[in-house]
């Protein structure tokens, strides 16, 4: 059997270029949330089945990577179900690894306890352009405070690394999963309807208002219901002052809370960012996953055409392991969709240490080759990125890589036999 070269559809190899903007994105996110007092941790890529089942990872359950089970485990005689052989799988996100970390170490960790985690994740989607199978995540959480404390620092931590990053002039979008449920039940829909009213409102960025009438009236939604729904999209604006007036319409189904909290943090981050964005206020954001309970909110770049971010709360979904309920917010950067455009831009590592090149000549006698590397052993103790190879047939070629690779072309030196030129 022939040996195949390409890795697996929906994977792929990372060359050199790419490496060195992931490892220095990922060394910044560790830089600027540790700032925040954030504290880094890891949990298996391997979950339990039932906690990767448990029907609130949304469309996600679909794509899970399953394991079958080994050895006496494995009936396949008797297995009725897909489960009946499966007893953990990849895990998808890194929500829900958390939870399960967090309930079983919460006698061991501070509260409130503010997470990093970093690492791959597996979805079984169809590949196509970035959009890969195998993709690195990287969240920050904040477990046990149940205050609108936790959203702030969420927000100015993400916005401060991606100022860092050199972006700008971003927004912020940011809603409530509660206000969402309290304008559908001002306009008349029933409880049962809401699940499918939010998937078809979640599309509201890509058909408009226009698609987004259609097909809630092609769901058998009432047309006059559907028209008082959308209304208050109009009338809303994005700003605090569109929260109020909101609430003001919303009456007793919207608790007073909701508003304020919501009000406080997106004044106290316009009075505190550290990098240049906006802020706003965006009733119509639904985040899709079915665990968030709360504030919601997600990162928009206009001139990249797409979210870099997003997250919420989920107050809910570790008390499913506990039997107790625990507060928990969190916020995820698309590492991938970053490091993407980082690329594109051709993106420049920092570094600002000397580097220099020693390029030795084929036939060079081993003495002098001893004190080449001697030479190239002292500057590495004085801090000095120092690369020994040997020098091509193509010099030419050769020095030019290096550039590429970051190399300045008066650091780049030839050694010649027992000659030294540069």
């Amino acid at each position: 059997m022939s040996m195949i070269k390409k890795p697996v559809n929906g994977m792929k190899d990372i060359l050199p270029r790419e490496m060195r903007i992931r490892d220095y994105v990922t060394g910044l996110v560790k830089e600027t949330y540790g700032g925040f007092g954030f504290q880094s941790i890891e949990t298996p890529c391997v979950e339990h089945i039932e906690n990767l089942c448990s029907k609130q990872g949304g469309e996600n359950e679909k794509l899970i990577f399953k394991i079958m089970k080994r050895g006496e485990k494995l009936d396949l005689l008797h297995a009725k179900e897909e489960n009946d052989i499966a007893d953990a799988g990849l895990r998808y996100d890194l929500t829900v690894p958390l939870s399960r970390y967090y309930a079983n170490h919460a006698n061991e960790l501070p509260t409130p306890f503010k997470a990093l985690q970093m690492g791959s994740v597996w979805r079984a989607e169809r590949p196509q352009k970035g959009r890969f199978r195998q993709f690195v995540q990287c969240d920050i959480d904040i477990l046990g405070d149940p205050s609108y404390l936790a959203e702030i620092e969420l927000i100015l931590a993400t916005t401060t690394l991606l100022g860092k990053l050199d972006f700008k002039d971003f927004t912020v979008r940011i809603n409530d999963r509660r206000i969402l449920k309290a304008m559908a039940m001002y306009a008349g829909f029933l409880d049962n309807e809401l699940d499918g009213i939010f998937i078809i409102l979640d599309k509201m960025d890509k058909i408009g208002e226009a698609g987004v009438r259609e097909e809630l009236v092609s769901a058998g939604l009432p047309e006059d219901a559907v028209g008082k729904y959308l209304e208050l999209f109009k009338k809303t604006t994005g700003d605090i002052e569109g929260i109020r007036n909101l609430k003001a319409t919303l009456g007793t189904l919207l608790d007073d809370d909701t508003a304020e909290n919501l009000e406080t943090i997106i004044a106290s981050v316009e009075a505190t960012r550290d990098a240049s964005f906006n802020i706003e206020f965006d009733p119509t954001l639904v985040r899709g996953m079915s665990y968030y309970t709360g504030t919601i909110f997600e990162i928009s770049m206009n001139e990249f055409g797409s979210s870099v971010a997003g997250g919420g709360r989920y107050d809910d979904m570790i008390g499913r392991f506990t039997g107790q309920k625990t507060c928990a917010c969190g916020f995820s950067i698309g590492f991938e969709r970053i490091i993407s455009i980082l690329m594109d831009k051709d993106f420049k590592v920092p570094d600002p240490s000397e580097k220099q090149v020693f390029l030795i000549e084929k036939g060079t006698s081993r003495d002098r080759i001893c004190e080449i590397m001697k030479d190239a052993a002292e500057l590495r103790r004085r801090g000095i990125k120092v690369l020994v190879a040997q020098m091509n047939k193509n010099k030419k070629f050769q020095k030019e890589q290096l550039v590429k690779e970051g190399y300045q072309l008066e650091n780049i030196r030839d050694y010649y036999n027992s000659e030294f030129k540069k």
